[in-house]
Protein backbone atom coordinates (compact mmCIF):
# COMPACT_ATOMS: atom_id res chain seq x y z
CA UNK A 1 0.00 0.00 0.00
CA UNK A 2 1.08 3.25 -1.62
CA UNK A 3 -0.44 5.39 1.38
CA UNK A 4 1.10 6.90 4.29
CA UNK A 5 -0.74 5.74 7.58
CA UNK A 6 -0.02 7.21 10.73
CA UNK A 7 1.96 5.50 13.44
CA UNK A 8 -1.12 5.01 15.85
CA UNK A 9 -3.17 3.78 13.20
CA UNK A 10 -0.66 1.08 11.65
CA UNK A 11 -0.39 0.55 15.67
CA UNK A 12 -4.12 -0.14 15.95
CA UNK A 13 -4.25 -2.07 12.32
CA UNK A 14 -1.57 -4.72 13.33
CA UNK A 15 -3.41 -5.24 16.58
CA UNK A 16 -6.55 -6.14 14.65
CA UNK A 17 -4.48 -7.84 12.17
CA UNK A 18 -3.45 -10.22 14.88
CA UNK A 19 -7.24 -10.35 16.74
CA UNK A 20 -8.52 -11.33 13.66
CA UNK A 21 -6.51 -14.27 12.06
CA UNK A 22 -6.56 -15.87 15.96
CA UNK A 23 -10.43 -15.39 16.22
CA UNK A 24 -10.49 -17.19 12.61
CA UNK A 25 -8.58 -20.14 13.61
CA UNK A 26 -10.70 -20.19 17.49
CA UNK A 27 -13.79 -20.21 15.21
CA UNK A 28 -12.68 -23.00 12.84
CA UNK A 29 -11.72 -25.27 15.89
CA UNK A 30 -14.40 -24.72 17.68
CA UNK A 31 -16.67 -25.40 15.00
CA UNK A 32 -15.19 -28.88 14.73
CA UNK A 33 -16.88 -29.80 17.84
CA UNK A 34 -20.25 -27.93 18.09
CA UNK A 35 -23.11 -29.36 17.82
CA UNK A 36 -25.77 -28.81 15.02
CA UNK A 37 -24.82 -28.56 10.47
CA UNK A 38 -26.62 -25.08 11.01
CA UNK A 39 -23.99 -23.81 13.86
CA UNK A 40 -21.07 -25.48 12.30
CA UNK A 41 -21.52 -23.55 9.15
CA UNK A 42 -22.21 -19.97 11.16
CA UNK A 43 -19.22 -20.95 12.89
CA UNK A 44 -17.07 -21.59 9.51
CA UNK A 45 -18.22 -18.57 7.52
CA UNK A 46 -17.42 -16.35 10.40
CA UNK A 47 -14.17 -17.80 10.48
CA UNK A 48 -13.68 -17.32 6.63
CA UNK A 49 -15.21 -13.93 7.10
CA UNK A 50 -12.71 -13.10 10.26
CA UNK A 51 -9.54 -14.85 7.73
CA UNK A 52 -10.82 -11.74 4.97
CA UNK A 53 -10.56 -9.33 7.36
CA UNK A 54 -6.76 -10.56 8.15
CA UNK A 55 -5.62 -10.71 4.69
CA UNK A 56 -7.07 -6.65 4.37
CA UNK A 57 -5.31 -5.52 6.98
CA UNK A 58 -1.92 -7.65 5.74
CA UNK A 59 -2.25 -5.32 2.36
CA UNK A 60 -1.01 -2.56 4.90
CA UNK A 61 1.29 -4.28 7.43
CA UNK A 62 3.09 -6.39 4.73
CA UNK A 63 3.16 -8.62 7.30
CA UNK A 64 2.44 -12.47 8.16
CA UNK A 65 1.64 -13.12 11.46
CA UNK A 66 1.05 -16.59 13.49
CA UNK A 67 -2.10 -17.01 15.32
CA UNK A 68 -2.14 -16.83 19.19
CA UNK A 69 -2.25 -20.10 20.46
CA UNK A 70 -2.67 -19.16 24.70
CA UNK A 71 -6.02 -17.68 22.84
CA UNK A 72 -7.08 -20.30 20.54
CA UNK A 73 -6.33 -22.37 23.51
CA UNK A 74 -8.00 -20.73 26.16
CA UNK A 75 -11.63 -20.30 23.69
CA UNK A 76 -11.63 -24.00 23.07
CA UNK A 77 -11.32 -24.79 26.57
CA UNK A 78 -14.20 -22.44 27.48
CA UNK A 79 -16.31 -24.07 24.78
CA UNK A 80 -15.77 -27.60 25.97
CA UNK A 81 -16.63 -26.75 29.68
CA UNK A 82 -18.89 -24.18 29.12
CA UNK A 83 -20.78 -24.59 25.80
CA UNK A 84 -20.09 -22.93 22.77
CA UNK A 85 -22.25 -19.90 22.70
CA UNK A 86 -20.85 -18.81 25.92
CA UNK A 87 -16.97 -18.71 24.09
CA UNK A 88 -17.80 -17.22 20.90
CA UNK A 89 -20.25 -14.77 22.63
CA UNK A 90 -17.47 -13.76 24.97
CA UNK A 91 -14.99 -13.50 22.29
CA UNK A 92 -17.65 -10.80 20.35
CA UNK A 93 -17.83 -8.88 23.49
CA UNK A 94 -14.19 -8.14 23.25
CA UNK A 95 -14.80 -7.09 19.56
CA UNK A 96 -17.29 -4.65 21.10
CA UNK A 97 -14.47 -2.91 23.37
CA UNK A 98 -12.87 -2.69 19.65
CA UNK A 99 -15.10 -0.02 18.03
CA UNK A 100 -13.41 2.69 19.41
CA UNK A 101 -10.87 1.60 17.44
CA UNK A 102 -12.42 1.44 14.39
CA UNK A 103 -13.29 5.36 14.87
CA UNK A 104 -9.69 6.22 14.81
CA UNK A 105 -8.36 4.25 11.90
CA UNK A 106 -11.72 5.30 9.50
CA UNK A 107 -10.41 8.31 8.48
CA UNK A 108 -7.14 6.38 6.99
CA UNK A 109 -8.68 3.15 6.03
CA UNK A 110 -11.56 3.62 4.49
CA UNK A 111 -12.03 -0.46 4.44
CA UNK A 112 -12.37 -0.22 8.06
CA UNK A 113 -15.89 0.68 7.73
CA UNK A 114 -17.32 -1.87 6.13
CA UNK A 115 -15.14 -4.26 8.14
CA UNK A 116 -16.80 -3.03 11.01
CA UNK A 117 -20.22 -3.52 9.51
CA UNK A 118 -19.43 -6.93 8.95
CA UNK A 119 -18.16 -7.51 12.49
CA UNK A 120 -21.81 -6.24 13.74
CA UNK A 121 -23.33 -8.66 11.44
CA UNK A 122 -21.49 -11.14 13.02
CA UNK A 123 -23.32 -10.50 16.30
CA UNK A 124 -26.58 -10.65 14.53
CA UNK A 125 -25.30 -14.16 13.77
CA UNK A 126 -24.46 -15.69 16.79
CA UNK A 127 -27.67 -14.62 18.45
CA UNK A 128 -29.22 -17.26 15.90
CA UNK A 129 -26.78 -19.72 17.27
CA UNK A 130 -28.53 -19.80 20.65
CA UNK A 131 -29.75 -23.81 20.38
CA UNK A 132 -27.53 -25.33 22.60
CA UNK A 133 -28.96 -27.64 24.54
CA UNK A 134 -27.73 -26.80 27.94
CA UNK A 135 -29.13 -23.23 26.93
CA UNK A 136 -32.45 -24.42 26.15
CA UNK A 137 -32.33 -25.70 29.56
CA UNK A 138 -30.95 -22.77 30.85
CA UNK A 139 -34.51 -22.48 32.07
CA UNK A 140 -34.72 -25.48 34.58
CA UNK A 141 -30.84 -24.62 35.67
CA UNK A 142 -32.18 -21.62 37.26
CA UNK A 143 -35.26 -22.97 38.22
CA UNK A 144 -33.25 -25.42 40.70
CA UNK A 145 -30.50 -23.58 41.74
CA UNK A 146 -32.62 -20.79 42.51
CA UNK A 147 -34.45 -22.93 44.49
CA UNK A 148 -31.51 -24.37 46.35
CA UNK A 149 -29.97 -20.98 47.11
CA UNK A 150 -32.89 -19.95 48.46
CA UNK A 151 -34.53 -22.48 50.28
CA UNK A 152 -31.26 -24.25 51.47
CA UNK A 153 -29.17 -20.33 52.45
CA UNK A 154 -31.97 -19.83 54.66
CA UNK A 155 -31.88 -23.26 56.52
CA UNK A 156 -28.67 -23.32 56.85
CA UNK A 157 -28.54 -20.40 58.66
CA UNK A 158 -31.25 -21.16 60.63
CA UNK A 159 -29.80 -24.50 61.48
CA UNK A 160 -26.32 -22.34 62.46
CA UNK A 161 -27.45 -20.59 65.81
CA UNK A 162 -30.01 -23.41 66.60
CA UNK A 163 -27.64 -26.22 66.65
CA UNK A 164 -24.42 -24.87 66.58
CA UNK A 165 -22.24 -27.51 65.32
CA UNK A 166 -20.97 -27.97 62.11
CA UNK A 167 -21.39 -31.48 61.44
CA UNK A 168 -24.88 -31.50 62.50
CA UNK A 169 -25.54 -28.47 60.34
CA UNK A 170 -24.57 -30.16 57.65
CA UNK A 171 -26.06 -33.67 58.06
CA UNK A 172 -29.38 -31.86 58.23
CA UNK A 173 -28.62 -29.80 55.46
CA UNK A 174 -27.44 -32.72 52.97
CA UNK A 175 -30.78 -34.68 54.13
CA UNK A 176 -32.78 -31.61 53.50
CA UNK A 177 -30.67 -30.73 50.24
CA UNK A 178 -31.34 -34.62 48.74
CA UNK A 179 -34.87 -34.84 49.66
CA UNK A 180 -35.11 -31.60 48.08
CA UNK A 181 -32.99 -32.29 45.11
CA UNK A 182 -35.44 -35.22 44.49
CA UNK A 183 -38.60 -33.68 44.88
CA UNK A 184 -37.62 -30.82 42.97
CA UNK A 185 -36.69 -33.02 40.08
CA UNK A 186 -40.22 -34.85 40.15
CA UNK A 187 -41.99 -31.54 40.32
CA UNK A 188 -40.36 -30.73 37.00
CA UNK A 189 -40.94 -33.68 35.17
CA UNK A 190 -44.51 -33.67 36.32
CA UNK A 191 -44.58 -29.96 35.12
CA UNK A 192 -43.01 -30.85 31.77
CA UNK A 193 -44.98 -33.36 31.13
CA UNK A 194 -48.31 -31.98 31.64
CA UNK A 195 -47.12 -29.64 29.09
CA UNK A 196 -46.86 -32.03 26.86
CA UNK A 197 -43.04 -31.59 26.15
CA UNK A 198 -40.98 -34.64 25.09
CA UNK A 199 -38.26 -33.41 26.67
CA UNK A 200 -39.58 -34.20 30.40
CA UNK A 201 -36.67 -36.22 31.39
CA UNK A 202 -33.90 -33.89 30.06
CA UNK A 203 -35.24 -30.51 31.98
CA UNK A 204 -36.18 -32.71 35.61
CA UNK A 205 -32.00 -33.82 34.80
CA UNK A 206 -31.00 -30.39 34.50
CA UNK A 207 -33.15 -29.30 37.15
CA UNK A 208 -31.62 -31.87 39.73
CA UNK A 209 -28.55 -31.49 38.77
CA UNK A 210 -28.30 -27.76 39.04
CA UNK A 211 -29.65 -28.26 42.75
CA UNK A 212 -27.48 -30.85 43.65
CA UNK A 213 -24.56 -28.98 43.00
CA UNK A 214 -25.54 -25.97 45.02
CA UNK A 215 -26.67 -27.80 47.95
CA UNK A 216 -22.92 -29.43 47.64
CA UNK A 217 -21.07 -26.06 47.51
CA UNK A 218 -23.31 -24.78 50.60
CA UNK A 219 -22.51 -27.77 53.12
CA UNK A 220 -19.05 -27.70 51.98
CA UNK A 221 -18.06 -24.91 54.54
CA UNK A 222 -19.79 -27.16 57.56
CA UNK A 223 -17.79 -29.67 55.98
CA UNK A 224 -14.31 -27.99 56.46
CA UNK A 225 -14.25 -26.06 59.43
CA UNK A 226 -14.91 -27.34 62.96
CA UNK A 227 -17.83 -26.80 65.47
CA UNK A 228 -15.98 -24.44 66.99
CA UNK A 229 -15.97 -22.32 63.97
CA UNK A 230 -19.64 -22.20 63.09
CA UNK A 231 -20.19 -18.71 62.39
CA UNK A 232 -17.24 -18.92 59.98
CA UNK A 233 -18.70 -21.70 58.23
CA UNK A 234 -21.94 -19.51 58.09
CA UNK A 235 -19.95 -16.78 56.65
CA UNK A 236 -18.02 -18.80 53.76
CA UNK A 237 -21.41 -20.19 53.11
CA UNK A 238 -22.56 -16.75 52.32
CA UNK A 239 -20.08 -15.98 50.13
CA UNK A 240 -20.33 -19.11 48.09
CA UNK A 241 -23.54 -17.76 47.71
CA UNK A 242 -23.07 -14.18 46.50
CA UNK A 243 -20.11 -16.07 44.18
CA UNK A 244 -22.34 -18.55 42.53
CA UNK A 245 -25.13 -16.27 41.80
CA UNK A 246 -22.28 -13.85 40.22
CA UNK A 247 -21.08 -16.86 38.27
CA UNK A 248 -24.19 -18.27 36.94
CA UNK A 249 -25.34 -14.38 36.05
CA UNK A 250 -22.02 -14.02 34.60
CA UNK A 251 -23.00 -16.47 32.35
CA UNK A 252 -26.19 -16.07 31.03
CA UNK A 253 -25.37 -12.34 30.94
CA UNK A 254 -23.05 -13.13 28.29
CA UNK A 255 -24.50 -16.40 26.60
CA UNK A 256 -27.93 -14.49 26.28
CA UNK A 257 -26.83 -11.12 26.14
CA UNK A 258 -28.79 -10.14 29.26
CA UNK A 259 -27.58 -7.60 31.59
CA UNK A 260 -25.67 -8.73 34.88
CA UNK A 261 -26.34 -6.04 37.28
CA UNK A 262 -29.98 -6.26 37.99
CA UNK A 263 -30.16 -10.05 38.01
CA UNK A 264 -27.23 -10.49 40.35
CA UNK A 265 -28.90 -8.10 43.03
CA UNK A 266 -32.00 -9.31 42.82
CA UNK A 267 -31.04 -13.19 43.37
CA UNK A 268 -28.37 -12.06 45.86
CA UNK A 269 -30.29 -9.38 47.68
CA UNK A 270 -33.09 -12.73 48.06
CA UNK A 271 -30.88 -15.24 49.13
CA UNK A 272 -29.06 -13.24 51.85
CA UNK A 273 -32.60 -11.57 52.86
CA UNK A 274 -33.91 -15.05 53.50
CA UNK A 275 -30.53 -16.13 55.24
CA UNK A 276 -30.92 -13.48 57.88
CA UNK A 277 -34.35 -14.20 58.59
CA UNK A 278 -33.85 -17.82 59.10
CA UNK A 279 -31.10 -17.04 61.33
CA UNK A 280 -33.11 -14.62 63.34
CA UNK A 281 -35.79 -17.76 63.33
CA UNK A 282 -33.10 -20.06 64.63
CA UNK A 283 -32.15 -17.38 67.72
CA UNK A 284 -35.58 -16.98 68.29
CA UNK A 285 -36.87 -20.97 68.27
CA UNK A 286 -33.62 -21.92 70.37
CA UNK A 287 -35.03 -19.22 72.78
CA UNK A 288 -38.50 -19.64 73.19
CA UNK A 289 -38.36 -23.65 72.71
CA UNK A 290 -35.43 -24.12 75.61
CA UNK A 291 -33.91 -26.36 73.41
CA UNK A 292 -30.19 -26.90 73.88
CA UNK A 293 -28.00 -29.14 71.32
Amino acid sequence: MNKIISAQAMKIISKMQQNELTESVIYREIAKFAKGEENKETLLRLSQEEKAHYEIWKKYTGKELKPEKGKIFKFKLIARILGFTFAVKLMENGEELAQSEYDIIAQEVEESVSIRNQEEEHEKALLDMLDEERLQYVGSMVLGMNDALVELTGSLAGFTFAMQSTRLVALSGLIMGISATFSMASSEFLAARNEGRKDALKSCSYTGIAYLITVALLIAPYLIFGDSQCYVALASMIAVVILIIAGFTYYISVAKGERFRPRFLEMSSISISVAVLSFIVGILAKRFLGVEL
